[in-house]
């Protein structure tokens, strides 16, 4: 039998319990020991309460496109929850430097969390704080949850709730400034195109003046009514015919080519003012972009730290390290007595 069968001959139960057995007093006191300095540390720590608040994202950011489009097949429904990438922006949002720097300045986190204002690394060490005690996590329902913990349940709850809000005014900032310059585009060039048309208009007003109303009709009546009266002999009706036929000759075209394109202007027009109008409802008007499962309360009793289970994981994981050093200890004291 070699060493290696041997020592794993010895390293049976009954072994393991007499080596407990022989070391009983020294695992006793370690387990004492520890227990009781476990049980004092986590006497210690600071309790918290936890408040969360639960959400889910909305589908629809732009109001025009949910509510005042056109076509019916591509709205968007403003009462479907978000899906995966919804969810995923909403915490984007929620972690970003501007949700946190208010709540920072309203809840006065520096001082709250007893961080020096002198020191050069407060700025870091509030981050710090502000990512142990607030967490955003997406859930396996696609809905986003909003923890906090805090020493005063109060506080908590109305952290978590202000964080809650401040996604909605957060993103609508973000969509409000896009929006803005998109309807400043537009109006721009809405009222261009609402001049040229206006131009176009009053040219053919101007025409519409020396008798011309309808090219194609007054040209084939007049022609015929020319065609009779030089049948007829008529001087007088030639005459004042030739006029009319004049005015048709000279203005004809422009005339034709300013409809058809006031025609083509007035489409453009319009599309043009169903997107500045859109635009402005965005930009003036507001839509909630989360649906808000359950609001934070005031936890009624503290959530961290759960002290039992300091003092149970402190004293067995202190028992193992204890039996494993004896351990070694015992095996390097044979290994040099056997040389």
């Amino acid at each position: 039998m070699n060493k290696k069968e041997q020592l794993t001959e010895d390293f049976n139960s009954l072994n393991i319990l007499h080596f407990i057995y022989k070391w009983r007093m020294s695992l006793i006191i370690i387990g004492i020991g520890t227990f009781v300095i476990s049980s004092i540390i986590s006497l210690t720590i600071q309790e918290k309460y936890k408040s969360t608040v639960i959400l889910f994202p909305a589908t629809t950011s732009s109001i025009s496109k949910a509510l005042l489009s056109d076509n019916s097949f591509k709205q968007d429904d403003v009462l479907a929850f978000g899906a995966e990438e919804e969810a995923e922006q909403m915490l984007q949002i929620l972690n970003s430097d501007e949700i946190r720097t208010k709540i920072s300045e309203k809840y006065n986190l520096l001082k709250h969390y007893d961080i020096d204002t002198s020191d050069k690394f407060k700025r870091t060490k509030l981050y710090d704080e502000f990512q142990s005690n607030i967490t955003f996590k997406r859930t396996e329902y696609m809905s986003v949850k909003i923890v906090v913990l805090d020493v005063n349940p109060d506080t908590a709850a109305l952290i978590a709730n202000d964080i809650a809000a401040l996604h909605d005014s957060t993103k609508i900032r973000m969509q409000r400034e896009r929006a803005t310059q998109a309807l400043i585009i537009v109006r721009k060039e809405y009222l261009e195109k609402e001049a040229d048309v206006n131009a176009m208009t009053d040219s053919i007003k101007v025409i519409n003046s020396y008798g011309l109303y309808d090219y194609e009709s007054q040209s084939e009546v007049t022609t015929g009514q020319y065609a009779i009266a030089i049948s007829k002999g008529d001087q007088r009706a030639i005459k004042a015919l030739e006029e009319k036929l004049k005015v048709i000759a000279n203005y004809g075209s422009v005339y034709v080519s300013l409809r058809d394109n006031l025609e083509f202007q007035r489409k453009q027009l319009n599309l043009l003012k169903t997107k500045y109008e859109g635009t402005k409802v965005d930009v003036e008007q507001v839509l909630p972009q989360k649906f808000i499962v359950s609001n934070a309360y005031p936890a009624e009793k503290k959530s961290y730290p759960v002290r039992w289970i300091i003092v149970v994981v402190s004293t067995m994981a202190s028992l193992l390290m204890a039996i494993i050093a004896i351990l070694l200890i015992e095996n390097i004291k044979q290994f040099n007595f056997k040389k």
